[in-house]
């Protein structure tokens, strides 16, 4: 019977029971994909049974080859395993031709189907849907980042203190293979017997992430369009990847809000100053720049800007970029420029006006006396 399961949850089924015939690893985080799929490996296959394994792509597969493979007995062992990697891009006919399979599917073998997202308008992801165990890889809630981070540290060898774990958490742009690459090369760089810090993170990476995405958010505060694309050009330049930018950007909008609550209920201007890293002075200004209504506005931005940079397609990452920067360059709140004060005085007294002492040169003939 069809049922659900985590990437992490697939390790403990498979020790208790032997693996089914259909599996459907689907989600968008490719690293829980890959994990999952080397799990479904290591149990069938082992170590050295590469002679009972069979990898199809979807966008180059025929549906009959796939079946027909799938049908094959094992040879010197117990089970088959048979992949098919980006099943999303499965012609519908040729997932078609599967689904007498998917009701009567080989015991001896394991099929496995693995992508991003199915089109569950198909006939063939519907029947795979029911028939199969679905392994899901969606991308991790916020609450779920933290608990990993530090599985993945232990992983390496590596201490973190806590507000390492946020910046790395919230700079990562949601990438876990990004996050693993981080973490490998802080337990490289950093000594045995010590946690990685903040500066460590910032260290490594060449640029200090915090005042990168804040010369960013000045920019947009400023609606300075021009700049706000020059920083982005200069970070896609230098090699950041442009989830990690997004990440960052809305790390950094949530601590502008954080911040603007903080105000609002009788926070301190020196504590949101040492927060922004900015002049006490400048802070209430700076603020004033991000109305809720653009607060809230770039939270939807930032959604579409990841579900378009996720999704593929035809979608180019740096004009994405550019589209969800000039937007919000357009809803910040505009300064407001007030008149000057108006000389005021007692009641009932007439305010002399003030005379310049700028001559007045106008063009005709001089008047006597």
């Amino acid at each position: 019977m069809a049922s659900t399961i985590t990437p992490f949850h697939l390790e403990t089924v498979l020790k208790q029971a032997a693996p089914s015939p259909l599996y459907l690893v689907v989600g968008e985080e490719d690293l829980l994909r890959d994990h999952a799929l080397a799990v479904l490996k290591a149990k069938i296959l082992g170590d050295g049974g590469e002679f009972n394994y069979d990898l199809f792509y979807g966008d180059e597969a025929g549906g009959s080859d796939i079946r027909n493979c799938a049908a094959e007995i094992p040879v010197f062992a117990e089970r088959r395993l048979v992949v098919v990697k980006a099943a999303d891009k499965l012609p519908a006919r040729e997932g078609e031709a599967l689904l007498d399979y998917f009701k009567e599917p080989v015991e001896t073998t394991t099929l496995v189907f693995v992508g991003p997202k199915l089109d569950g308008r198909m006939k063939f992801s519907q029947a795979l849907g029911r028939a199969a165990v679905t392994v899901d890889c969606a991308s991790m809630r916020e609450a779920q980042l933290l608990p990993w981070i530090a599985r993945e540290a232990d992983r390496v060898g590596l201490q973190l203190e806590e507000q390492t774990r946020h910046i790395l958490k919230e700079s990562a742009g949601g990438s876990l293979y990004g996050l693993r690459s981080e973490l490998e090369k802080l337990a490289s760089y950093v000594p045995a017997g010590r946690a990685a810090t903040a500066a460590d993170v910032q260290a490594l990476r060449g640029i200090e992430p915090e005042a990168s995405v804040f010369d960013l958010t000045l920019a947009i505060a400023a609606a300075d369009r021009g700049k706000t694309l020059a920083i982005l050009a200069r970070n896609l330049d230098a090699g950041e990847a442009p989830l990690r930018i997004l990440g960052s950007l809305a790390w950094q909008y949530r601590r502008l809000w954080k911040v603007k609550e903080s105000l609002t209920t009788g926070g301190r201007e020196g504590e949101a100053a040492r927060t922004l890293r900015m002049d006490p002075m400048k802070v209430r200004p700076f603020l004033g720049r991000f109305s809720d209504e653009h607060l809230q506005t770039a939270a939807r931005l930032f959604l579409d800007a990841d579900g378009a940079l996720k999704g593929g397609g035809n979608s180019r990452p740096k004009i994405v970029m550019e589209r969800l920067l000039l937007r919000l360059c357009d809803f910040v709140k505009k300064p407001t420029v007030e008149p000057p004060p108006r000389p005021s005085g007692p009641p009932g007294r007439v305010t002399a006006r003030p005379v310049s002492n700028v001559r007045t040169i106008r063009s005709g003939s001089r008047t006597g006396r």
